[in-house]
Order: structure tokens, then C-alpha cells, then sequence
């Protein structure tokens, strides 16, 4: 071969190699692997000119009014309103990737309910968000996973969260009232919780009113005169109660947990319920409904030594995370 042949194909060579990069990505916990479909960007967003993400119409909750954003600035307020903005790095990367998801997911699949507003800081509808937190650690968080979600066969799965597992992520199915399959992203794994959580959140009391217990499975969907007994029914792999026996009705546990107040009963990992006089006391552990990624096990993992992508790869299964701008 000759000189100039040689350097044909060395140029050649190097023109694909820049190609195949540019199409990579990164599956969670593991090296870059090629790119399959990416999850397609809401056709109801807008595009912010150059920069090519989408903007957001937001609502917030406090001052009552709506404004435009980047989904950029938008994932900032709300990593600063889910995580203490102190956190390591890498667990505010993680939570800056599942906040991005879950607000394209939420855009393509959902409409606010509040007028003229893609998304809101309602966190009965979406995720917590506090502005007035934003610092320069999570602006690095974010900006250093801009553009980036995760990715399931081509889609956004369910990016959920929550504050700490007691041990051990639960399915859909048990901990949400989930009425469709569970997700094969979503399996119950260990999750090791960092010794910085609160000690109410690892372990927790929490004691009721007979009237307020008879109130909630009303609210639940199940009706009882008065309360008889009550314990811990149906369970799923990580020992949290999908259903609680009361009066030997079943009545839903996460359900039940909503309507009786999620901050006190702090999750339906119940380890024990016992009736004296008037009251009910409930004893358990974690904090909040178990699925996917716990904020704790992400503090413990960052502590560690892990990334993000590791991270994100510990509480979801075969997720890819990619590049969208």
C-alpha cells in the first residue's frame, strides 16, 4: 500500500471512529455499549433555540403562576428539592438523571392538571422542587448529566424514588397499587442504607386513633362499623405489607398508607401493629413506598466510591443511560 492510500484509510478510519461515538451510550453500571432507539422527546415541548432542549411551561404551587424554563433549570430545582443540596455528588448526578426521566416521561404520557402547564411543583403530581436551594454542587450535578435519561428499549421507564428502603427495594405491584404488570426494569434488590439517615426514618413508631384507622379503609375503599383487629396480610419480597388485614377484610397497604398520612406511617414495611385502649401503634422501618432507587442506598453507594451509572444500575435492570442534547 502507498503513502497516500495509507493516510485514505487512516483518515477513514478515524471519520468512523468519531461516527460510532456519537452514537454511544452508556448502559447504567456498565461500560459504553452501541445506541438502540432513543426515547423520542415529547412532541408538546418546545425546543430552546441552539441549545436544542426542551423548555418547559411550569407551574408553581407557591406563587401561583406559571413560567417558562429549560427542563435544565427546571431538574435543578428539583434535585435541590429531593436531595439535601450537601449530598455527594454522585448521588445527586443519580437523582438528576431520574428527575430528567421522570419529567419527559410525565410530558409524554401526562397532562398537568393545572391549566396551560406542562408539568407543576405539585408533588402530588410530580416531584418536590425548591429553587431557593439551588447550589453550586447541584448545578455541577446537573450540568455534568445535561441531556441525560434513562432508556429502556428504546423508551422512559417509571423513574421512581424514594427516601430510604429499610433494607430492601419492593415491586410496583406491592408497594404502589400498580394495576399493571410489574416492570421487568424493577426487581426487589438489597440496598445498603448510609448510617447518616435519621434514626426516625430507619426505625419508626407511629400511633393512630381506633376513629382514624376506621377512616382511612373507609377512604381506602373498604368499610368497617368498628375496629376489631388489624395486621399485617399480604406481603411481598422485602417483607412490606401489600395488604392489611382489618376486621379480616383486606384492605390495600399502600393505599391505606396514603390515606392515613405518608409522613407518619412512614412505609408499608410494617414489622409490627398492636391495638391498646384507643390507640393503634404502628412500628416499621424506611421511609417512603420502596420502588426503585433509594436516596439513602444512593448516599451509601456515592460514599463508596460508585457512580452514578452504578448507582442508577444497582435499582434498575438492563437501563441504559443516554444522551438527548
Amino acid at each position: 500500500m502507498n503513502r497516500e492510500k495509507a493516510v485514505l484509510l487512516l483518515i477513514a478510519l478515524l471519520v468512523a471512529a468519531v461516527v460510532m461515538a456519537g452514537c454511544m451510550q452508556s448502559k447504567a453500571g456498565e461500560q459504553w455499549t452501541p445506541s438502540e432507539d432513543l426515547p423520542k422527546i415529547p412532541e408538546k415541548l418546545e425546543k430552546s433555540e441552539g441549545a436544542g432542549m426542551p423548555t418547559l411551561s411550569v407551574y408553581d404551587v407557591k406563587d401561583k403562576s406559571t413560567s417558562e424554563m429549560d427542563i435544565e433549570t427546571y431538574v435543578m430545582g428539583v434535585v435541590a428539592g429531593e436531595m439535601k443540596n450537601d449530598w455527594p455528588l454522585e448521588a445527586l448526578k443519580a437523582q438528576a438523571i431520574l428527575a430528567r426521566t421522570f419529567t419527559l416521561k410525565f410530558c409524554q404520557d401526562k397532562d398537568s392538571k393545572y391549566k396551560d402547564a406542562d408539568i407543576s411543583t405539585d408533588v402530588t403530581e410530580a416531584q418536590a422542587y425548591a429553587a431557593g436551594d439551588i447550589n453550586d454542587r447541584v448545578r455541577q450535578a446537573v450540568n455534568e448529566t445535561r441531556g441525560q435519561a434513562m432508556a429502556y428499549n428504546g423508551e422512559y421507564p417509571n423513574a421512581w424514588f424514594h427516601a430510604h428502603a429499610g433494607g430492601m427495594t419492593e415491586l410496583p405491584t406491592v408497594s404502589l397499587d400498580y394495576n399493571k404488570e410489574d416492570p421487568p426494569y424493577l426487581k426487589p434488590v438489597r440496598s445498603k442504607e448510609s448510617d447518616e439517615a435519621p434514626a426516625n426514618v430507619k426505625h419508626w413508631t407511629a400511633t393512630f386513633t381506633r376513629a382514624q384507622v376506621v377512616k382511612a379503609c373507609a377512604d381506602a375503599g373498604v368499610k368497617i362499623d368498628e375496629l376489631e383487629s388489624i395486621e399485617v396480610g399480604e406481603k411481598g419480597a422485602s417483607g412490606r405489607a401489600k395488604t392489611l388485614l382489618v376486621n379480616g377484610k383486606s384492605v390495600s397497604a399502600p393505599s391505606f398508607r396514603l390515606q392515613i398520612g405518608a409522613n407518619r406511617l412512614k412505609s408499608t414495611l410494617i414489622d409490627s401493629v398492636n391495638i391498646e385502649g384507643n390507640q393503634v401503634t404502628f412500628k416499621g422501618r424506611g421511609f417512603g413506598h420502596g420502588v426503585g432507587m433509594s436516596q439513602w442506598g444512593a448516599y451509601a453507594m456515592a460514599e463508596d466510591g460508585k457512580s452514578a451509572e452504578d448507582i442508577i444500575g444497582h435499582y434498575f435492570s438492563d437501563v441504559n443511560i443516554v444522551k438527548l442534547w
